[in-house]
C-alpha cells in the first residue's frame, strides 16, 4: 500500500484518539483534528509519529467558517475522512435556543457535509476512498429529551446512506458507526446510581469501550470490508436495538 492520509476529526477525544491509533496500526499517516485541546492531540502526536506521519490541525467545526479553514490547512489528498465529533445536547426541546440549534446543525450535518464536499473530488479522480461517519444509537431510535442530538445524528444515518449510492461507481465506500453508551468523559455528568441502572439496561451489562468504537471503524475502513457500503454498523451491546 502506498502512502495514504486519513483525516480523523475530533481527534483529542476519547474516541478520536482510539480511531487514530487504530488507523496508525493499519499504516495511515494522519491529520488530527481539534478545536480545544490541544494538549491531548500533541501528546497523541507524540505517541504515533514515529510509526506515521502525524499532522495537527485546527478548526471550529460548529462555525460555518470551520470546514473551509481545516481544507486550507490539508496539505496532502484525504484517502480516508473519519467524521467523529463528541458534541451532544440533552434537554427538552422546548428549551433549546436557536444559537444551539444553529450551533449543532452545523457541526453534526452542514460542516461534514461541507467538509466532503470538498474532500471528494480527489477521491474520485482516483477512483478510490473511504468515508466513516461516528453517529449514534439516538440517530436510529432517538432519545427523550435528545430530540435535536437525535434528529442531527439520523439526518447523518440518511446521509450515509444517500451518499454511499452516490459514490459506489466512483469506488468510495461510505459507512457509519453508531455506538451506544461508551465510557469517556460524555458521561461524567451521571451520578453513579445512574451509571449502574444504565449497565444493567444493557444486555451486554457494561458500557462500550473507545477501542471497541475505534475496532469497528478500522473494519469499515480496511479491505476486509470491501463489500460494505452504506452500512450503519451499531456499536451498542444489544442496548436499545
Amino acid at each position: 500500500m502506498g502512502k495514504t492520509y486519513a483525516l480523523i476529526t475530533g481527534a483529542s477525544g476519547e474516541i478520536g484518539q482510539a480511531i487514530a491509533r487504530e488507523l496508525a496500526l493499519q499504516g495511515h499517516h494522519l491529520y488530527l483534528h481539534y478545536y480545544q485541546n490541544k494538549q491531548a492531540v500533541e501528546q497523541l502526536q507524540f505517541e504515533l509519529s514515529s510509526d506515521v506521519e502525524c499532522r495537527l490541525i485546527k478548526a471550529n467545526l460548529a462555525s460555518p467558517e470551520g470546514p473551509g479553514q481545516l481544507v486550507e490547512q490539508l496539505e496532502q489528498a484525504i484517502d480516508v475522512l473519519v467524521y467523529n465529533c463528541g458534541s451532544s445536547h440533552s434537554g427538552l426541546m422546548t428549551d433549546v435556543s436557536d444559537k444551539e440549534l444553529d450551533s449543532m446543525v452545523q457541526l453534526q450535518l452542514k460542516s461534514p457535509f461541507q467538509l466532503l464536499q470538498r474532500i471528494l473530488p480527489s477521491m474520485i479522480t482516483k477512483k478510490q476512498g473511504s468515508i466513516v461517519m461516528i453517529t449514534s444509537i439516538w440517530g436510529q431510535t432517538g432519545a427523550s429529551c435528545e430530540v435535536l442530538y437525535s434528529m442531527v445524528k439520523g439526518g447523518m444515518n440518511t446521509m450515509v446512506k444517500a451518499l454511499s449510492k452516490e459514490m459506489a461507481p466512483s469506488g468510495i465506500r461510505v459507512n457509519a458507526v453508531a455506538p451506544g453508551i461508551i465510557a469517556t468523559k460524555m458521561n461524567e455528568h451521571l451520578t453513579d446510581e445512574e451509571l449502574e441502572a444504565i449497565s444493567e439496561d444493557i444486555p451486554l451489562g457494561r458500557f462500550g469501550l473507545p477501542e471497541e468504537v475505534a475496532d469497528a471503524v478500522g473494519y469499515l475502513i480496511s479491505p476486509k470490508s470491501s463489500y460494505i457500503t452504506g452500512h450503519i454498523l451499531p456499536v451498542n451491546g444489544a442496548w436499545y436495538c
